[in-house]
């Protein structure tokens, strides 16, 4: 059976109910949110002379929430005028439009009565072969479904999506008793193609994949920052973008998050697996009670571990459990991996620290590594998920695996005795077998150990990828300091720029100019791409800001040249040259797009001439670009100059706000 995706009805418009429905008309799709009707009137619409039959009442609750989900930044719609696919409406009077839909997913209050109660309303309107899912965080799939019919069931499973929707990657798939192998490969692929997930299938089990080791994580370093008398400060400079994790880290991510939201996981996990060898760290420190009962919950209520008063933010002593001045933290091994630019290559150096940090990762890792080890086979059969998970829904940069791979994983199971964690037995199994480690690299694919064969298998899903980290080494073509070309085969070479944020400097200039002469003499097209958080964050603009202090005119005036000489080499060269911008692409990373033959770009791309929010006229042709692209737009009753001075005020506007970069 062929299956399409057009419409989606999404049953509960909260905070993950809007934000589903507004990804999926991000990707064109029809959707109709649907939620209850409100029981009593507000003094504002008794005021109107308003009833409960009215029909802005009858549809408030849904309305409301879509608005607010709308206006929330970051926003979850890529633009506003997307909003136009999404329809409202209440499940009083409105169920029965499902009968028109693809795909039901419930997102309705985390209770199984509830939920059983809505599948049982859901069933008299949907169609046989629809799909329908649940968002549930914890409540087992097969309780859900039962007493439903057997299409019903078939066609029913998890699809958990991460909040905030748009931009957290992980969508865990867990089937239920009786969902067909067909509906979950269906799901697994458009999670991936169209939804621009990392789609994961996980076991029926408490918290599935992410959330379990998510939440560990976070209560372990609950209880081990009261074990080794350390602060908040400390544990946020030590588990944040030095190890590959957002700058939020650990506790002010729980502020963002919500303590409450935390608790309540952590006291379903503490409930529901009794039998799990780590089931006291999920009950809660007493330092976790005290807050939870202050109603000190983060940023929803204006205080939680850090607390802003007036301009200075506070930070929470876990001892005396008050409010003091923020301290700076600092660690001797943290200044060892300051010229480590690359975090997979730092972890060796930390661990190895003999200050606190160093005592603080041996004993974090320990337990992180031993937990994951016996997780398998019970919440997953293969250990590339659970990096998968929690890369995609955590933000991490690395998985729980691929640390211990670059640790190394004969070191790792030295300070985990030390520590008296104890691994699952197949990593000891593993090593015997003649594998060194979890993953390898052969022919530019990724594998990974399989428990049951003993051997390195293919990781699935990526062949349709090329990985230029696999293949940096064996398809080098040219390379120097800031930039590396690769042959991508079928005559195409990608140049990957790897200088700080990848800012435009000589060596990439010189690498832009390299390939493109190469490519015209061997090849049929050049692709500028690579795999980093961002596409370009621009010219060098502290370089270009000291040649002009230092009035070295010639030196600037050769620079801006050698820019814009080369960006229209970009255009006007022999080969097809393509684009690939993501995430940041700014100024001269811009500028480059704006000239290449064609741009690729990726959903999450910010880009714009953000020089003039700093009072620099973009040089490397983007002026120039402005005005054709305004001479484009140009209409006859129009003033020239105005309209041209609109255009370049509107983009300094944007650029110097917080809200400047235009997605593509």
């Amino acid at each position: 059976m062929k299956r399409r995706i057009k419409k989606v009805a999404v049953i509960g418009s909260g905070i993950m109910g809007s934000g589903i429905a507004c990804h999926f008309a991000n990707i064109g799709a029809e959707v109709l949110l649907l939620d209850i009707v409100p029981n009593q009137l507000t003094e504002a619409e008794e005021k109107k002379g308003l009833t409960l039959e009215s029909k802005a009442i009858r549809n408030r609750i849904v309305n409301d929430n879509l608005a607010a989900a709308l206006k929330s930044n970051p926003s979850p719609i890529y633009d506003k005028k997307f909003a136009n696919r999404i329809s409202t409406g209440n499940t009083t009077d409105d169920l029965p439009k499902i009968k028109d839909v693809d795909w039901i997913i419930e997102v309705v209050v985390e209770r199984l009565d509830i939920k059983k109660a809505v599948y049982e309303q859901i069933e008299k309107y949907r169609k046989p072969g629809t799909l329908i899912t649940s968002n549930t965080s914890g409540i087992p799939i097969h309780f859900m479904s039962e007493g439903r019919s057997e299409d019903f069931q078939e066609h029913f499973c998890g699809t958990h999506f991460f909040n905030p929707v748009r931009y957290l990657k992980l969508f865990e798939i867990i089937p239920g008793p009786k969902t067909k192998p067909e509906v979950l490969d269906f799901l697994n692929e458009y999670g991936e193609k169209f939804l621009g997930k990392t789609s994961v299938v996980a076991k029926d089990t408490p918290a599935f994949i992410g959330n379990r080791i998510g939440i560990y994580g976070i209560m372990s370093l609950f209880h081990l920052v009261k074990e080794m008398g350390m602060t908040i400060e400390e544990v946020d400079k030590l588990t944040g973008p030095v190890i590959g994790r957002p700058k939020s880290a650990t506790f002010r991510t729980v502020d963002v998050v919500g303590l409450d939201t935390l608790v309540h996981v952590a006291n379903g996990l503490y409930e529901n697996v009794p039998n799990d060898e780590a089931h006291e760290l999920f009950k809660l420190p007493d330092f976790i009670n005290h807050m939870m009962e202050n109603k000190w919950l983060g940023s929803k209520t204006k205080q939680g571990f850090y607390k802003k008063v007036d301009k200075d933010i506070l930070s929470l002593d876990l001892n005396t459990l008050e409010y003091r001045p923020n301290k700076k933290a600092s660690f001797q091994t943290l200044e060892l991996t300051k010229t480590i630019d690359k975090v997979v290559d730092r972890f060796k150096v930390l661990v190895k620290g003999k200050d606190k940090a160093g005592e603080f990762y041996r004993k974090s890792f320990a337990g992180l590594f031993a937990y994951v080890s016996n997780r398998i086979p019970e919440i997953t059969d293969d250990l590339y998920k659970i990096d998968d998970a929690m890369k995609a829904g955590f933000g991490w940069e690395h998985g729980p695996f691929q640390i211990w791979d670059a640790i190394g994983v004969e070191t790792a199971l030295e300070f985990m005795k030390e520590a008296g964690e104890k691994p699952a037995a197949w990593v000891e199994e593993m090593l015997a077998s003649g594998n060194k480690s979890f993953y390898t690299v052969k022919e530019g694919a990724n594998y990974y150990y399989d428990i049951p064969s003993k051997s390195q298998k293919k990781v699935p899903g990526q062949d349709a990828f090329i990985i230029l980290d696999n293949i940096r080494e064996s398809k080098k073509v040219w390379g120097n300091s800031d930039a590396t070309l690769f042959d991508l085969g079928d005559g195409i070479v990608n140049l990957e720029f790897h200088s700080k944020m990848n800012s435009i400097g000589g060596g990439v200039i010189s690498g832009i100019n390299k390939a493109i002469d190469l490519a015209e003499k061997e090849y049929n097209g050049l692709v500028i791409g690579n795999q980093a958080a961002n596409f370009s964050v621009g010219a060098n603009l502290g370089m270009i800001f000291m040649m002009a202090v230092e009035q070295e005119y010639d030196e600037l005036n050769f620079a801006i040249k050698s820019f814009q000489d080369t960006m229209m080499r970009v255009r006007y060269s022999g080969i097809p040259v393509i684009a690939a911008p993501h995430g940041m692409t700014l100024g001269g990373g811009c500028e480059l797009v704006m000239h290449a033959d064609k741009a690729v770009a990726a959903a999450e791309t910010y880009i714009g001439l953000v020089e003039f929010g700093v009072g620099v006229i973009p040089g490397g042709g983007g002026s120039k670009e402005m005005t054709l692209r305004a001479s484009d737009q140009f209409k006859k009753e129009r003033c020239e100059i105005e309209h041209l001075t609109r255009i370049f005020l509107n983009c300094r506007n944007r650029q110097s706000s917080n809200i400047s970069l235009r997605r593509i």
